[in-house]
């Protein structure tokens, strides 16, 4: 499993979190931040799934 999964999967959930205490204590700016922390994570990780499909792919032609 590449990294990059890993990390992105960890940054969505400190997104989440830290747009629940966002929420939690209305600020708009936890909330905005939280969100984009998420799309960041989910942009990593599927970064991480196209390398990890083209390992697979390599291994198969060796």
């Amino acid at each position: 499993m590449d990294k990059n999964r890993i990390k992105g999967a960890a940054k969505q959930v400190a997104g989440k979190i830290q747009e629940g205490a966002g929420r939690a204590t209305g600020s708009d700016e936890h909330i905005a931040r939280g969100k984009g922390k998420q799309v960041e994570g989910k942009v990593q990780e599927g970064v991480g799934k196209v390398k990890d499909a083209g390992r697979a792919a390599a291994k198969k032609l060796h």
